[in-house]
């Protein structure tokens, strides 16, 4: 496999940008250079999401696909508060009403075998 690689500035970003020019073997493998390796911040075994748009080949890391999601999300989140601690006393509350709600029809199951 022949590959070449390119730095280049990128004005949009102040990281550099890579490309290369790579061939696909015959059983539609490429090697992802070191460099672009490096930046992705992959190692071998790790996973790499793909995406193809408009003929567009788009490769992620797993991890940086979480950090964006995690950021993404970061916006709606009250500072000081806890999902946890949230999610928890929302639980509590739900099991709450359906204990009593539970406790209410053995009531009125009760009152039924009383008559």
């Amino acid at each position: 496999m022949m590959s070449t690689l390119q730095s280049s500035p990128e004005t949009t970003r102040p990281e550099t940008s890579l490309r290369a020019k790579v061939r696909l073997s015959s059983n539609g493998r490429i090697v992802i250079p070191a460099e672009m390796r490096k930046a992705l911040g992959v190692k071998p075994g790790e996973t790499i999401l793909l995406e193809v748009e408009d003929g567009v080949l788009r490769m992620e890391s797993f991890q940086s696909r979480v950090r964006h999601i995690q950021a993404e999300f970061a916006k709606y989140i009250k500072p000081g508060v806890l999902l946890s601690d949230e999610l928890i006393a929302d639980r509590r509350e739900e099991a709450r009403r359906e204990m009593e709600e539970f406790e209410q029809s053995l009531g009125q199951s009760l009152d039924r075998k009383a008559s």
